[in-house]
């Protein structure tokens, strides 16, 4: 029986995953923030006769220790994952800047250092399954945004637009990165770009935005049904490279700053420091 990790699983794409694994007869750890929205997902999995298979992780992945102990769960619960979705984040396009106990700034603590965390923290209890698969939901292919290199915790020039898109960036380059340091990984590293999804995405932006939003979505916006079958045939069948990035189903050309190998390994070394510094 398969094993797949799913961060996120509870609502939007993560939840649609989780579904379809369960009924593709996998074991589906679901992480989340909200313990009704667990309740919820266990309880549609009861729908499915699936609710044994079915398990709600509870999680703030804003926070670096809390991510490190949910490790440790996931290696006690399972012997072996072959599936490692990525999924959760929280737009916080607008107002102040804050930061996390921990002292990160709130959208690089949650949509990047989580992400890198889990990532390699992970990397042995995947090695032990057949056919090991990372996915990283984000937004390559995008040309916004970029790396802070002198101020990556958005200190002196804060903007919620700003820390969403470096931490896009962020995870663009730490794929590149996981590739370049586990040079003989079983792993399969991929950069996953869904395109507009109807998610609840929405209901956290402030108004009128929120209603333009949700409009937009309704006209132009993908299904969560129909945007999990290609993520899906990715995760059953991932390409042959180490880190491989995608828009939809198309793969894209690993070639500019996104996927530069020499900034990517920078990065990693930058966050090694911080998290050794700030979580000692």
């Amino acid at each position: 029986m398969q094993t797949v990790v799913i961060t996120g699983g509870t609502d939007g794409l993560g939840k649609g995953l989780a579904l379809h694994y369960l009924r593709q007869g996998a074991r589906v750890l679901a992480v989340g923030s909200t313990p009704a929205k667990g309740e919820a997902l266990l309880a549609e999995a009861a729908t499915i006769s699936a609710v044994d298979r079915a398990a709600f992780m509870q999680a703030d992945l804003t926070s670096v220790t809390a991510t490190k102990e949910l490790i440790t769960g996931i290696e006690s619960a399972c012997s072996s994952v072959d599936k490692l979705v990525l999924c959760a984040q929280r737009y916080r396009l607008f107002g102040s800047r804050t930061v996390t106990d921990e002292g990160f700034e709130h959208s690089f603590a949650l949509a990047y250092l989580s992400r890198f965390v889990l990532s390699h923290g992970l990397r042995n209890v995947m090695e032990a399954a057949r056919r090991p698969v990372i996915m990283n939901v984000g937004t390559p292919g995008i040309p916004l945004g970029r790396i802070h290199w002198d101020d990556l915790q958005l200190a002196r020039r804060y903007g919620g637009t700003k820390a969403t898109l470096q931490s896009f960036r962020a995870n663009d380059l730490l794929g590149v990165a996981f590739a370049a340091v586990h040079t003989g990984t079983r792993i399969r590293y991929i950069g996953y770009n869904p395109g507009m999804v109807a998610t609840g995405m929405p209901d956290h932006l402030p108004q009128p935005l929120r209603t333009v939003t949700k409009v937009s979505f309704a006209v132009l916006a993908t299904s969560v049904a129909k945007a999990v079958a290609p993520m899906a045939q990715l995760l059953d069948g991932p390409p042959g490279e180490r880190f491989a990035a995608y828009r939809n189903t198309r793969q894209l050309p690993l070639k500019g700053k996104a996927f530069d190998q020499r900034s990517a390994l920078r990065l990693h070394r930058l966050t090694q420091d911080l998290l050794h510094h700030r979580t000692m």
